[in-house]
């Protein structure tokens, strides 16, 4: 039986799907990126496997997480949503989605990618840490409140350390599974060789 990470309920399927196969694999595609995002900022508040279970419905609201379609939803777009059962029903969180797809746009346009400005909060290469235990994990790190507060300055909204942290691991630039978790190995693996891990 595999060894994962503690904080993984391995009754559930769709959890341990994500766990074994997303989390922490170095992520490079802009659209995934904005994604991830979008769904780290409707967490707030909520567990991340009530987001899950809530991803399919979200990238059909969300025109597949196009940050160009979302940046121009209407306030009519907006109001659909918030009748939309398969998604987070929060004014606030949709309202921001939105807010934080034309801040996205512009930061793609100033660095050519999202990623490319992501990416240098960690010096364009994975961090790796070596936690034994679950409660040794950080909600956040000083790179996280970094680029939380260049995205806050730059106008995004329901972006926090800790949320920015959980993007940081989910996206593979922070290696924080478990030193016994058996993806610690073969996700340190992957953040050597950048275009294996984009390909993932």
């Amino acid at each position: 039986m595999k060894s994962r990470c503690d904080w993984v309920d391995e009754a559930s399927d769709l959890y341990v799907r994500y766990h074994d196969k997303q989390w922490g694999v170095p992520l490079y595609d802009d659209r995934q990126i904005f994604e991830f995002l979008t769904l780290e900022s409707a967490q707030a508040g909520l567990s991340w496997l009530t987001v899950l279970k809530k991803r399919t419905g979200y990238r059909k609201a969300f025109a597949n997480f196009d940050p160009v379609k979302v940046a121009n939803f209407s306030q009519k777009d907006i109001n659909n949503l918030l009748r939309n059962k398969d998604i987070i029903r929060n004014r606030l969180k949709i309202e921001a989605a939105v807010n934080n797809a034309n801040r996205f746009l512009s930061i793609q346009k100033e660095f050519g990618t999202f990623s490319n400005y992501q990416w240098q909060f960690v010096k364009n290469r994975p961090k790796q840490n070596s936690w034994q235990n679950i409660k040794d994990v950080p909600p956040q790190s000083a790179e996280a409140l970094l680029f939380s507060n260049d995205l806050r300055a730059r106008g995004f909204k329901f972006i926090g350390p800790t949320i920015i942290y959980s993007h940081m691991q989910a996206v593979g630039m922070v290696n924080d599974h478990l030193t016994g978790c058996f993806r610690y190995e073969e996700v340190r693996s992957l953040s050597k060789n950048s275009e294996l891990a984009v390909k993932i």
